[in-house]
């Protein structure tokens, strides 16, 4: 009787798979709705990274890495972009790169203003908070099943993959990062007159940059992490250097690719890192002026001036000798 053997099995995997199929014949025009913006930012970054020579696009990313991290960080970038195209593995990592791009760019513009309306709706991120803690905890593998039911397979489908995965973090962190500025600075905002929009973009965005851009280094790691296992489903990339290698069971050619995806996830995951250290250290100002800081080009290095000239210590004449008894008299 209470053998779990005699339980009733409730079918929820046919449940899953049968509402899935009735998306997909009902609402396909809905979903390739969706797919359109991801094609067309796929294909574009894709052309563009593939249409610049490798040494001049070496030596920009490298010139990023460098305003944006350290100039270490920059010749290592250098370095592996080289050593990725003198082992043959270029044009694979440049399309894992731009579907790395294109749910960066996808992903800010979703998880950033759903962050901005959780923190300020306390009935919104009730309803959004599970939602995310079901798409963070959910394996990787799983996304692969509906996105080829709804999506399709190829790059394109990965992409679309990609970002789901990818855009919670950032949702979460610019929550968190609103959520966390000190209410003093918004009362002193609303003090001085300021309207929501203007307490939103002045004070809360600057203030909470740090947070959000931490965000945006775990979304980027995700998105390398799952750019490779969409190589499943018939994406491009690096990822399908390495399923081929395991295919064939070619130790080489899997252990090359991996060493490109570590060399590119490590490149990725240092300037965002540094983009984040450093609008921390400058924290303060308006949105602009945060954006302003992080588009400055790099400024050559400057010898300090001499301490005796500094305005708040100025150089003092040197004392006139004593006057003579003829000269005080005159």
């Amino acid at each position: 009787m209470f053998d779990v053997q005699n339980l009733y099995v409730i079918p929820l995997d046919q449940w899953i798979q049968d509402g899935v199929r009735w998306l997909a014949l009902h609402f396909r025009p809905l979903f390739q709705t969706i797919k359109w913006p991801v094609e067309t930012l796929l294909n574009a970054i894709n052309g563009l990274l593939h249409l610049i020579p490798f040494p001049i696009l070496s030596v920009l990313f490298a010139l990023v890495a460098w305003r944006v991290a350290s100039r270490g960080v920059g010749i290592f970038t250098l370095l592996s972009f080289v050593f990725i195209a003198f082992i043959g593995l270029w044009s694979d990592a440049m399309t894992t790169l731009s579907l790395i791009a294109t749910a960066i760019v996808i992903c800010v513009i979703i998880g950033i203003p759903f962050g901005v309306l959780c923190a300020r709706s306390d009935r919104t991120w009730a309803v959004v908070r599970p939602i995310l803690d079901v798409m963070q905890t959910t394996p990787s593998f799983v996304y692969l099943v509906p996105v080829v039911m709804l999506f399709g397979v190829g790059t394109i489908a990965g992409g679309v993959a990609v970002i789901v995965a990818a855009v919670p973090p950032l949702i979460r962190f610019t929550n968190l990062g609103i959520r966390m500025v000190d209410a003093e600075m918004v009362e002193a905002g609303r003090a001085f007159g300021a309207t929501d929009r203007q307490l939103l973009w002045e004070v809360q965005l600057p203030l909470a940059m740090p947070t959000i851009l931490g965000g945006l280094n775990q979304t980027v790691l995700t998105a390398m992490v799952m750019s490779v296992i969409v190589a499943m489903i018939g994406a491009e990339g690096l990822g399908l250097v390495v399923l081929q290698g395991l295919g064939r069971l070619d130790v080489g050619m899997a252990a090359v690719g991996g060493i490109a995806i570590v060399l590119l996830a490590m490149v990725l995951d240092r300037m965002t890192q540094g983009l984040a250290r450093q609008d921390k250290a400058a924290v303060g100002g308006s949105l602009r002026a945060t954006l302003s800081r992080l588009l400055r080009p790099i400024a050559p290095s400057r010898t300090l001036p001499n301490p005796a000239h500094r305005p708040d210590n100025p150089v003092l004449s040197p004392k006139r000798p004593a006057a003579s008894p003829e000269e005080e008299t005159v």
